[in-house]
């Protein structure tokens, strides 16, 4: 059975990891690549979460329902500055981007859930620090720090709070939490896209592959297979396993795009994902001196 869930979780990972590259394939602006993804995706979790007569838990716990109410906000508004940052930066650069969040996750958790932050985590946060240098380094050096930048890590910042968020709603599990989440990323992405330019979305033949490829393999089967899975791993797995969504999006920009980094920019790429795998994975043992 863990042998079927780790499956499933190492798909769901690689799906989100090629959302770059199917979203290149859209010629709609990124609001409305997240509209439609968003929406496509809510329905297909909702019909799967009909079919499986599941029981509804979300109104049990009002404090915990708001909580998952704003990771939704969170999440949509996150979508929105990553597929931004595709189009303006490439996928490489805005993934590096945006797996800051869980640096800036490890930062909150001290403030909001009383985590001990550990050298461990301190010498990741500065990790990450050198690897957007590096990254970015002819940007920073020239004075040219671009809006998709900016786009990126605004990505990262509202994906930490989405996590944050999500993780204080502890009784609305399974199926249930990915659906109230996308149906509530949605509402965010129509209220900003109704304000922004109306809701008349044209959509060209030749983008409706990809768009039903992005909202219901990518997103609906991808969060069904992720939040199915998730449960039944060891915490050390999923944390270990979650690198493989950065690690596949630069493999697959490189591989389908053409993207390429420098040197110093796979160095700092390097720093980018080690740092916040140290940060998180690294847990040094109490001295025997210490014991009781």
């Amino acid at each position: 059975m863990k042998h079927k869930d780790t499956l499933k979780h190492i798909t769901a990972l690689l799906l989100f990891g090629s959302n770059g590259i199917v979203a290149s394939r859209i010629t709609l602006s990124s609001y409305e690549i997240v509209f439609t993804r968003t929406l496509i995706g809510a329905l297909f979790l909702g019909l799967l979460f009909t079919a499986s007569r599941q029981k509804v838990r979300f109104w049990s716990n009002q404090s915990h329902a708001l909580y998952l109410l704003l990771s939704g906000v969170s999440m949509g508004a996150s979508w929105m500055f990553l597929f931004e940052a595709f189009q303006q930066i490439g996928v490489s650069i805005a993934i590096l981007a945006y797996y800051c969040g869980p640096v800036i996750v490890m930062l909150f958790s001290k403030i909001l859930f009383n985590e001990k932050l550990t050298a461990a985590k301190v010498t990741g946060f500065f990790a990450v620090l050198l690897g957007m240098f590096l990254v970015n380094r002819q940007a920073f050096l020239q004075g040219q720090l671009s809006w998709g930048l900016g786009y990126g890590i605004l990505a990262a910042v509202t994906y930490a709070f989405m996590v944050i968020f999500n993780k204080k709603a502890t009784s609305i599990t399974g199926l249930e939490n990915p659906l109230w989440q996308l149906l509530t990323s949605f509402v965010t992405v129509t209220i900003f896209l109704v304000l922004r330019q109306g809701l008349s979305i044209h959509i060209e033949p030749q983008n409706l592959a990809p768009v039903l490829l992005l909202g219901i393999v990518n997103t609906g089967i991808g969060c069904y297979f992720y939040f199915s899975s998730i449960g039944n791993l060891p915490v050390q797995t999923v944390a270990i396993l979650g690198y493989l969504e950065p690690l596949s999006a630069l493999f697959f920009s490189a591989a389908l795009l053409g993207e390429s980094l420098g040197f110093l920019q796979l160095v700092g790429a390097g720093l980018i994902l080690g740092g916040a795998a140290f940060g998180e994975l690294f847990h040094p043992k109490p001295s025997p001196i210490l014991k009781k």
